[in-house]
C-alpha cells in the first residue's frame, strides 16, 4: 500500500516543526516544536524518565496546546537544529504522525528533513526510532536549509514512487 498514498513531509526545526503531505504546496500544519509534560515527570534526566514510564508519559501535548497548558512543563527537544532529548522527540513525533497526519505509518513513506551539520549518530537514532518505533517501509532524510530544495525533493520522491 505504501507508494499510492502521498509521501508524509516533516521538517523539524528549533522553533516549529513543518508538517504536510509531498505534492501539496505548503505545509497543512506548522505547530510549535515543544511538547508540555506534567510537572512531575520532569523530574529526573533522559534515562530516569526512560525507567520510570508509566500513566505520565500518556499524558502531554505538543505544539500550540504544549504552550497554553499553566501546569504542565514545556521541553523543547530540539536545540539549534539538533535533536537533544531523544525521550521527547520519540513523543513529538508519535503526535505528529498519528494526531497531526492521521496517517497509518506503514502506508506512506516519509521525508524527514535534518540540519546540514548533523552527527551520523543522531542520523542512525532517527531512523531507529522512524522504523522501530513507527514501522515505515521509507524513509528519506535531506539535509538542507532551503525550503525551495525541500519540496522539490518531495515532488521528485512523488514521481519516483508513482512509476
Amino acid at each position: 500500500m505504501a507508494g499510492r498514498l502521498p509521501a508524509c513531509v516533516v521538517d523539524c526545526g528549533t522553533g516549529y516543526t513543518k508538517i504536510g503531505y509531498a505534492g501539496n504546496t505548503e505545509p497543512q500544519f506548522i505547530v510549535p516544536s515543544c511538547i508540555a509534560i506534567k510537572e512531575s515527570a520532569k523530574v529526573g534526566d533522559q534515562a530516569q524518565r526512560r525507567m520510570t514510564k508509566g500513566v505520565d508519559d500518556l499524558d502531554f501535548y505538543i505544539g500550540d496546546e504544549a504552550i497554553d497548558k499553566p501546569n504542565y512543563a514545556t521541553k523543547w527537544p530540539i536545540r539549534h537544529g539538533i535533536v537533544e532529548d531523544w525521550d521527547l522527540m520519540e513523543r513529538f513525533m508519535e503526535q505528529v504522525i498519528f494526531k497531526y497526519l492521521r496517517a497509518e505509518p506503514e502506508d506512506h513513506y516519509f521525508l524527514l528533513t535534518e540540519p546540514p551539520l548533523n552527527t551520523p549518530e543522531n542520523r542512525e537514532y532517527t531512523a531507529e526510532i522512524m522504523f522501530e518505533t513507527h514501522f515505515l517501509n521509507l524513509l528519506q532524510k535531506f539535509g538542507t536549509v532551503c525550503p525551495t530544495e525541500h519540496y522539490s525533493a518531495v515532488f521528485d520522491l512523488q514521481l519516483k514512487s508513482e512509476v
